[in-house]
């Protein structure tokens, strides 16, 4: 247990890599309970919506079904948005390069919805936080080297800021660099001491 934890059992409702390094760097103690939530049900046309809701549907999912009465679930998702689409996670190599090749030389936005459910008193804060992100050009050579890593193919967007080849496509932030990443943690941590 930490500064932020407080003798409380934490859940991550995710098996993303990338959210557990993030929860693990600050110094929490958790378990991970990926839901099983299907994401294509929801649709909403306002991405803050969108991304809010897929989060508070997957911490519902786990916290129903949680034995500890002293836990804090935390759901999150995060979608990019660009041109009044979502570029979830690309179905195929040629959709990946797709996304790539739309994003190359321009803005878009990077939506991360956050869910944490206190099961001992029954609360549910809900937060999201957007970042936008601006890529230098891109060339195809580029594109379809990294394609070939494999690295895109299980990301929003088709690509990773952190630690792949991805991170030279991007030129510059505004905002919350860790949301690119896939979890506003100044975002979380304010949410995590509300319901201390």
């Amino acid at each position: 247990m930490n500064y932020i934890q407080k003798n409380r059992e934490i859940i991550l409702a995710s098996a993303s890599p990338r959210r557990k390094q993030l929860l693990s760097q600050i110094g929490l103690d958790f378990e991970i309970q990926a839901s099983n939530f299907d994401e294509s049900k929801i649709y909403y046309e306002d991405p803050a919506e969108y991304v809010m809701n897929l989060a508070k549907y997957k911490a519902q999912s786990i916290a129903a079904n949680v034995k500890s009465k002293n836990c804090l679930v935390i759901g999150a998702d995060t979608t990019v948005y660009f041109n009044n689409k979502y570029l979830n996670k690309a179905i195929d190599e040629q959709e990946a390069k797709e996304m790539l090749l739309s994003l190359s030389n321009n803005w878009h936005s990077v939506f991360s919805g956050i869910c944490v459910i206190d099961t001992k008193n029954n609360i549910e804060k809900l937060d999201y936080s957007e970042t936008k992100v601006k890529f230098r050009e891109l060339t195809i050579v580029e594109i379809e080297y990294y394609i070939s890593t494999g690295s895109p193919m299980d990301k929003a967007g088709s690509y990773g800021i952190q630690d792949d080849f991805g991170a030279i496509f991007v030129e510059e932030i505004i905002g919350d660099y860790y949301n690119v990443v896939g979890l506003p943690l100044v975002k979380l941590y304010k949410m995590l001491r509300e319901l201390d």
